[in-house]
């Protein structure tokens, strides 16, 4: 983004009748493009909830190494003790090694007479990891220890998947359900007792419980629906037993979850709980998934480029939220987006996912986001968490292309969003857009238009307005030129005003290291070089003139960037 500048008032009167013409040229010969934003900060529209907080990752031991606990200190920082963390792979046997789409801590094993052994150690440390750093768990029980499986004799244990391996390969014994449900049952139990006494009952109570992943697609789930059930309903009950007030929910299925979900649903509701006979089974929180879904359009070696496919994303997350609501006993249970993503692999390569190491995967984020709040309001649903499934892969090849907040300890654009997400407050303001493009053809699908948005809050002492540039195509573009009108600001004179932003040239580490020459094994002082440009540094602007509680300020925002306002 062009450094913020006040424009003229000739530049802002001729600015709107530059717009017709320009929609008749193609988007690279356009200098810049009129764009309309104005904000009521007298006027609120409902609260806005931190849904952001919530991430996650297939490697749960990654949260051990250097890497992962640097990454895991910036998000704790975003708003400490209220981040959570969702791991796959917690009570995988295995001696703690990570691997890709690969994680074990040797939880449970069985000594020669089939009688259980309990070693907490490895999950104590990923755990610690967390907390010491102000995250916390959102716990996922699974997947099964191999002295547990029901696997068929001879399936090997653990999967041999590898980026650019086909996706089905990452199934093996670890997912399928516990051969004996009471033993099952007095592992879940044993771990919160566990917890309760290294953490304290007060903490747990914090966290979230859920039963497995995606349990309603082959790749993580090998039982039949009724199985899952049934392995639910025994590992909340071995939950609810150690800790009766826990926070416990699910089942994180792959998309909205079609039939599997309307028959998880009824069963909490009205079905026989498995393990205790009663009916339904206790539900705190509902979750599911939603992801793109990313194409590369024409030739790599003649220019192609990366297609977002956000409506996919979109539509996951409508028909999720209207399958809680049609149930009236669940309409107001908090909802859990348990991962949300640009699409579906975070360690797959390939030229369609080439937009996760620059902006398009930040100004994608801000776009979506904003979306996922407004279908939460448009379907009345109770949304408390929005779970960004991007973590860090530790000792890869610096930006490698995987869907990751860091590489080698240097944050990603992306993640400065989440910084900004931390600075709004918790009240939505009135905020409109002359170029935001409407939520139902967001959903409907592919977009080519620019979609420069604007969410707006406040909170007692500051407004704050949020404002991106998106486009689904990876294509450089026109600037938008905003004319951004603000009222409501009160009987004050004057207004200070602070800038933070992310762009091509701004708080992105990604172009320093290409414009270093995008060395393999930066130095010592490249890697300092490469830290200092992912921060993302206030500037401060001129004070605005407030007159009758209303100011404008004129800024530039780039193709794919992000920017956010503090008035104070």
């Amino acid at each position: 983004m062009r450094k913020l500048a006040l424009t003229t008032t000739l530049l802002a009167l001729a600015l709107p009748s530059l717009a017709l013409p320009s929609l008749a040229l193609p988007a690279m010969a356009q200098e810049s493009f009129p764009v309309t934003v104005r904000v009521d900060a007298s006027r609120t529209t409902g609260p806005l909830k931190p849904v952001w907080r919530f991430f996650g990752a297939d490697e749960p031991n990654y949260a051990t190494m250097k890497d992962g606990q640097k990454l895991l200190d910036h998000l704790g920082a975003l708003k400490p003790q209220q981040v959570y963390f969702r791991a796959h792979n917690l009570l995988n046997t295995g001696d703690g090694t990570p691997a890709f789409k690969w994680g074990s801590t040797n939880a449970y094993t069985e000594d020669k007479d089939g009688k259980p052994v309990y070693n907490w150690m490895i999950t104590d440390m990923i755990i610690d990891s967390y907390l010491q750093r102000g995250v916390r768990p959102y716990l996922q029980i699974g997947f099964m220890p191999e002295a547990l499986s029901s696997a068929p004799e001879g399936t090997p244990y653990r999967h041999a998947w590898r980026p650019g391996f086909r996706y089905e390969l990452i199934e093996g014994g670890w997912n399928y359900p516990p051969k004996d449900y009471a033993k099952w049952e007095e592992l879940v139990y044993q771990w919160t007792k566990h917890n309760i006494e290294r953490y304290g009952r007060d903490e747990v109570l914090t966290w979230y419980f859920e039963v497995w992943n995606e349990p309603n697609g082959p790749s993580y789930w090998k039982g039949t629906p009724e199985e899952f059930y049934k392995t639910h309903d025994y590992a909340i009950a071995g939950v609810k037993r150690a800790l009766p007030e826990a926070r416990v929910g699910g089942p994180d299925v792959a998309g909205s979850g079609g039939a599997f979900m309307d028959g998880f649903l009824k069963h909490v509701v009205s079905g026989t709980n498995y393990a205790t006979g009663q009916t339904g089974t206790p539900t705190d929180f509902l979750a599911f998934h939603a992801k793109g879904q990313p194409t590369f359009i024409g030739d790599a070696k003649e220019g192609g480029h990366v297609r977002m496919g956000m409506h996919s994303q979109l539509k996951a997350v409508e028909n999720g939220f209207k399958k809680i609501a049609a149930v009236p006993e669940l309409k107001n249970t908090p909802i859990v987006i348990g991962e949300s993503d640009p699409e579906g692999c975070a360690a797959c390569p390939g030229k369609a996912n080439g937009y996760r190491n620059g902006t398009m995967y930040s100004s994608y984020t801000a776009a979506s986001f904003a979306r996922i709040w407004e279908l939460s309001e448009r379907h009345q649903v109770n949304l408390e968490g929005v779970l960004t499934w991007a973590f860090t892969f530790e000792d890869q090849p610096w930006f490698a292309g995987y869907r990751q907040l860091a590489t080698n300890g240097i944050d990603l654009p992306v993640l400065n969003v989440f910084r900004m997400y931390a600075k709004l407050g918790p009240e939505q303001l009135s905020a409109t857009s002359s170029a935001q493009v409407p939520l139902d053809e967001m959903i409907a699908s592919v977009t080519q238009k620019n979609d420069v948005g604007v969410m707006a809050t406040r909170d007692a002492q500051r407004v704050a307005v949020l404002l991106w540039h998106y486009n689904d195509d990876d294509l450089k573009g026109p600037d938008a030129q905003i004319a951004l009108s603000l009222n409501g600001l009160g009987k004050a004179a004057s207004r200070k005003v602070t800038q933070y932003r992310v762009d091509a040239n701004t708080a992105n580490a990604y172009t320093t290291w290409q414009k270093m020459g995008a060395p393999p094994s930066p130095d010592q002082d490249q890697y300092k070089q490469l830290e200092a440009a992912s921060v993302m540094h206030p500037q401060a602007l001129p004070p605005l003139t407030v007159a009758k509680g209303q100011a404008t300020l004129n800024l530039s925002l780039m193709r794919q960037g992000v920017t956010l306002l503090i008035i104070e």
